[in-house]
């Protein structure tokens, strides 16, 4: 299996190396025969090619079984015909990765954290970014100097896909669905969303439907996530949603997340928050959302393609997080502990390697 690794910008090279480490422990313990390609992008790349994401990185990237993708400092990239495109956006609408999964679980032993155990399944490829809504230029532009415009895109494939997506997820979880949508007031986009899911609900009798509008999700979030089973909604909406249930989950730095195409069966790890500038180089930062989101993409491939092992070490890895965060002293700083990123990550590789060969043994 072949995995197409660039750490990008930020915090990316550390949490990455964290992250390679547990790859590499799992690997070991399950008999993975994992690859590795290492490639630039972000501010590397743009230094060594004059784009922060060259065509033929995407292409390349195209041949892998699976990807591991560092955050990004988009904010600070310069314009995009001086350079500097949207790395995330161009993996997800050039490899069509559609579907973005972002589960949030409460941890016990975190006791700031609400109670809950929810996925969003979010739509990567349209809505209201302007890099990824029209076929050429961008969605967002200004006539006059003091008018701004910005275009969504929302189209009936793309939300019936993420839409089957989700109801495919809910069949083997809690069988419920709960579309978020603002078709009271955008009657047409978000009313073209609902009628896509509901089309798709109608071939998944098992599976409850339920929807609510956007700002009173954000309300029931806060008040009580325990309700929410999997959570499905276009591009926007998603992404701030995911954010809250993370946070209140436990933290941002915990929240796990792929980019995936069930058609293609091409998978992209990509921890859920930013690229910390304000702490790169300091070995301080969380690496758990990528870890997880990396054990994501284990569990992913194996789903897909039918192997079990991969399947196991992506369990693995993710019981091997929980048990280093259950100790107070094994927490990064944004916890409440010390412990550095590689240190971190070489205590979850190691109980990996541990938890790895009792299961085998076992």
């Amino acid at each position: 299996m072949k995995l197409f690794v660039t750490p990008c910008d930020g915090i990316g090279p550390e949490i990455t190396a964290a992250t390679m480490e547990v790859l590499k422990a799992a690997d070991a313990a399950f008999g993975l025969g994992l690859e590795y390609h290492f490639e630039d992008t972000g501010f590397t790349s743009l230094e060594k090619f004059g784009t922060t994401l060259r065509d033929e990185t995407i292409e390349r990237a195209r041949t892998f079984d699976g990807i591991v993708l560092g955050p990004q400092s988009h904010m600070d990239y310069p314009p995009r015909d001086k350079g500097g495109a949207n790395v995330s956006a161009g993996f997800r609408v050039k490899l069509d990765l559609y579907a973005n999964v972002r589960p949030a679980r409460s941890r016990p032993f975190l006791n700031n954290a609400k109670t809950m155990d929810l996925v969003i399944m979010r739509e990567a490829t349209e809505g209201f970014y302007p890099d990824r809504n029209m076929f050429a230029g961008t969605g967002e532009f200004m006539p006059t100097p003091d008018v701004a415009l910005s275009v969504r895109k929302i189209t009936a494939s793309a939300c019936e896909r993420i839409a089957r997506q989700a109801f495919l997820l809910a069949m083997k979880r809690g069988r419920k669905v709960t579309a978020v949508h603002k078709a009271n007031n955008f009657i047409l986009t978000d009313g073209l969303f609902l009628q896509q899911v509901h089309k798709v609900a109608a071939e998944f009798p098992e599976v409850t439907l339920n929807d609510v509008i956007i700002d009173a999700m954000a309300v029931h979030l806060v008040r009580d996530p325990s309700r929410f089973d999997v959570i499905v909604a276009t591009n926007f909406y998603s992404d701030i949603l995911s954010d809250l249930a993370s946070e209140l989950s436990g933290s941002l730095g915990l929240a796990g997340s792929i980019n995936a195409n069930a058609e293609t069966g091409l998978v992209c790890a990509q921890a859920q928050h930013g690229s910390a500038p304000d702490i790169q180089g300091r070995n301080i930062a969380n690496p758990t959302s990528l870890i997880l989101s990396a054990a994501m993409m284990l569990s992913w491939l194996g789903e897909q393609r039918d192997l079990p092992q991969f399947e196991a070490a992506g369990a693995e890895i993710e019981r091997a997080v929980d048990e280093i965060l259950a100790d107070p002293g094994s927490r990064t700083r944004d916890l409440g502990g010390a412990t550095n990123t590689d240190v971190f990550g070489s205590r979850v590789a190691g109980a990996v390697r541990n938890g790895g060969g009792e299961r085998k043994r076992a």
